[in-house]
């Protein structure tokens, strides 16, 4: 095999930001998945709550922090300084944090929930930007399937300390503890500092040559295809609510919590060993193919949870949606990149995060009503909500293949 030429060097080589920003995410990642999945258990099983009022949480807490992905990306445009704009919101995610340790009402898991998603909502957009302003375009699929890769190493990891956790604390219990939970949140505060230490530390602004516009909330000014991007995502998003409705389904199905942690862990697991090759893939063989493949299957996942009759055809479900998210969550954040030039950028990602985090609120109410209901009513069961998920992924995918098909990148696109 011939070595590879200096050229070939330089091509692969990726920036700096990259690497940090992956670190950082890994490390955030093994502080958040070791809470965010008990969080649901935490809410019906300690404090009794239904299914409705935890979809209420999960929406509420991403609609209402969507909004300032838009600002935060816009203004990360503005100044042209990424990097502190990202750190402050690690950092105010990591503050609340430690609330959770005190909460004993579901009010207040979702008030701990809407600061933790506000450190998000501001840091999201302009890490994003940070990361394609660092590298070339032909690089794009792979910098940010790297990026999932380690969010999602960070995020096995650290359903693999909750596992250990439950399974010492309470061994085969069916239901999680108070004092289990508050265990885990203490554990996860060490690795949540430790990320925000590493990005303020590592990370340095990309300089650029085109500063933006005052931060807006208008498309005006976009390609048409980023119009249609977005308005595809949101009816797909509408029908992916939250994930802690498979969590309650493994356990409605008979999987006790640690079985429940490692159900998780093995989607984690799938999804960090495939983000970064299907990244790359993308790069060569076009955003659109990978992402069409993505929600076909996730669209075959949801019918499967949707006749799922046993917790172990859930847990291995489960594994199998890895598939989608490492074949679209990284991949559409590149075609973002490709089809907005760089001025825009950072509001381009504020908009498509936004679109997808305003969406989150109706799309997990409607899941929970779709399961148990609301007021008298007792809803469809717990079929309901992946059947409307499946249905809105091939809706969606139909859209996408008509809409978002002309210019969008098969090889290499603007910077």
């Amino acid at each position: 095999m011939p070595l590879a030429t200096g050229k070939d060097k330089k091509r692969i080589r990726l920036h700096r930001n990259v690497w940090v920003v992956t670190i950082t995410s890994l490390l955030t990642d093994i502080s958040s998945e070791m809470i965010v999945h008990l969080v649901p258990l935490f809410l019906s099983n300690v404090l009794g709550v239904r299914t409705a009022v935890i979809g209420l949480i999960d929406g509420v807490a991403e609609t209402t922090a969507s909004l300032l992905k838009i600002y935060s990306g816009a203004l990360s445009d503005r100044l042209g300084q990424r990097k502190w704009i990202t750190v402050s919101g690690y950092a105010l995610s990591t503050l609340a944090k430690p609330f959770l340790y005190i909460a004993n009402t579901w009010s207040w898991v979702l008030g701990v929930r809407f600061a933790d998603r506000v450190g998000k909502g501001i840091r999201t957009a302009p890490r994003d930007a940070l990361v394609a302003d660092s590298v070339e375009p032909a690089q794009r699929g792979l910098a940010f399937g790297l990026h999932r890769a380690g969010d999602t190493l960070g995020a096995f990891l650290g359903l693999g300390l909750a596992a250990l956790i439950v399974w010492l604390s309470q061994s085969r219990a069916e239901s999680l503890t108070r004092a289990t939970f508050q265990v885990a949140i203490l554990i996860s505060i060490v690795p949540a500092v430790l990320a925000v230490i590493v990005l303020a530390v590592g990370a340095k602004d990309v300089a650029r040559a085109n500063p933006s516009a005052a931060p807006s909330l208008s498309l005006k000014g976009f390609d048409s295809r980023f119009k249609s991007f977005l308005l595809v995502v949101v009816l797909f998003t509408l029908g992916n609510s939250s994930d802690s409705f498979i969590v309650l389904r493994g356990q409605e199905r008979g999987l006790n919590v640690v079985q429940v942690m490692l159900m998780v862990m093995t989607f984690n697991f799938i999804y960090a060993l495939l983000a970064g090759p299907l990244g790359a893939l993308s790069d060569r063989i076009g955003r659109r193919r990978l992402i069409l493949l993505g929600w076909f299957a996730y669209g075959l996942v949801y019918l499967g949870f949707a006749f799922s009759q046993t917790g172990w055809q859930v847990w291995m479900l489960f594994g199998l949606y890895g598939i989608y998210y490492a074949a679209t969550e990284g991949v559409a954040k590149a075609l973002v990149a490709d089809i907005v030039p760089e001025f825009q950028r950072g509001t381009a990602y504020g908009l498509y995060a936004a679109a997808v985090g305003l969406t989150a609120l109706p799309a997990s109410l409607i899941a929970g009503i779709l399961w148990q209901g609301v007021g008298t009513w007792t809803g469809f069961g717990a079929s309901a909500p992946f059947f409307f998920g499946a249905a809105m992924a091939l809706l969606a995918g139909i859209l996408f293949w008509r809409l978002v098909n002309k210019g969008v990148r098969e090889s290499s696109s603007v910077r």
